[in-house]
């Protein structure tokens, strides 16, 4: 039985990177294959990637999801919302001083208001909420909504954090945290890749707000994931065909690619279009789709700390956590990366 604990770790609180590298691109690497890791910088990667490889990247773009209001009573609230639904329906989190109830509304930044129209769910940490005056959702949040900067990051975000926890190929509305592995990426490194014969392949899965909400069971079977949606494209599932085809490698450029893939190739064949996906990967199950992942380095207990040790083995990424440590990689977010190979027991 895989327990909680298992995926533990002590992370000195210095590792926590409070902003990004100066340029991207500017970060650390560590390649880790099995029970080999090498030092590098993230500048370095087209020397891991050979012509014919293909890597797929996340291109939802980051909403101004964290919104600050006034109850009807006066109290202050921050409303940090999950997803918009449609123009006038969205789904967010609600902190307050005391639960907010249905019917009762949230007056935002002194501009536009919200009903409270329930809970997203029985047991829920999430509630439905309508706009009550005329507009567009998307558009009031853009204009009056601030950046959703991860908890563990402990400033608010500031002018650099506007581009700089966005990839250079966001395109799609709807993330409420950032495809961080993304983020190391400029455009000259895409245009190196594919100068030099990899293929480069486009997905969208909107990042939600429940990829910080903690496991909170012992028994990790027990565990509920977050819903997430996704969409891939028909000429991404013939690019990782025509990879195949070649003897290329798939190389999915974060864990939300990852997900997406997998949870689309859930039913045996990878399957384009949209969908929403609860996704839960840990060590034992066996991966369809992504031979190779580039990603940052995960929280302690974090489902996504599962999933890479689903993917590069237990012991590698427990040793690699360790060597990080030890090196003094920066962490989370606006950390450094890693490249891991997929252990050969799940090959």
């Amino acid at each position: 039985m895989l327990t909680l604990a298992d995926f533990d770790f002590d992370l000195p609180p210095e590792l926590i990177a409070q902003h990004p590298a100066r340029e991207r691109g500017g970060s650390r690497l560590l390649h880790v294959a099995g029970n080999a890791s090498r030092d590098m910088h993230f500048a370095e990667l087209p020397q891991l990637v050979a012509a014919g490889d293909l890597l797929v990247f996340n291109d939802t773009r980051v909403i101004k999801a964290r919104l600050f209001g006034q109850k009807e009573s006066g109290g202050q609230v921050e409303v940090m919302i999950e997803r918009v639904i449609d123009a006038c329906h969205a789904i967010a989190q609600i902190r307050a001083s005391k639960p907010p109830r249905a019917g009762s509304r949230i007056c935002v930044e002194k501009t536009f208001s919200l009903r409270v129209t329930g809970r997203a769910g029985e047991q829920s940490e999430f509630y439905t909420l309508e706009l009550v005056d005329a507009g567009d959702l998307y558009a009031l949040i853009e204009t009056h909504g601030h950046l959703p900067l991860p908890p563990y990051i402990t400033h608010a975000a500031e002018h650099d954090d506007e581009t700089r926890y966005q990839t250079v190929f966001a395109r799609h509305e709807g993330a409420v945290a950032a495809p961080t592995a993304g983020l190391h990426f400029d455009q000259a490194m895409l245009a190196q890749l594919a100068a030099q014969g990899a293929e480069l392949a486009w997905l969208t899965l909107h990042v939600g707000a429940g990829t910080f909400q903690p496991v909170r069971v012992h028994n990790l079977a027990e565990h509920q994931m977050h819903s997430e949606r996704f969409n891939i494209p028909q000429e991404t599932v013939a690019a990782i065909a025509r990879a195949r085809a070649r003897g290329g490698r798939v190389i999915a450029v974060g864990t939300t690619s990852l997900r997406a893939l997998e949870a689309a190739a859930a039913g045996g064949e990878l399957a384009a279009g949209a969908a929403e996906t609860r996704i839960f990967i840990t060590p034992g199950y066996r991966f369809r789709v992504v031979e190779r992942l580039i990603t940052n380095f995960h929280l302690p207990k974090s489902t996504l700390l599962m999933l890479v040790s689903a993917f590069a083995g237990t012991a590698t990424i427990r040793e690699a956590y360790s060597h990080a440590i030890a090196e003094c990689y920066r962490f989370f977010s606006y950390g450094d990366a890693m490249l891991l190979e997929r252990a050969n027991d799940e090959l």
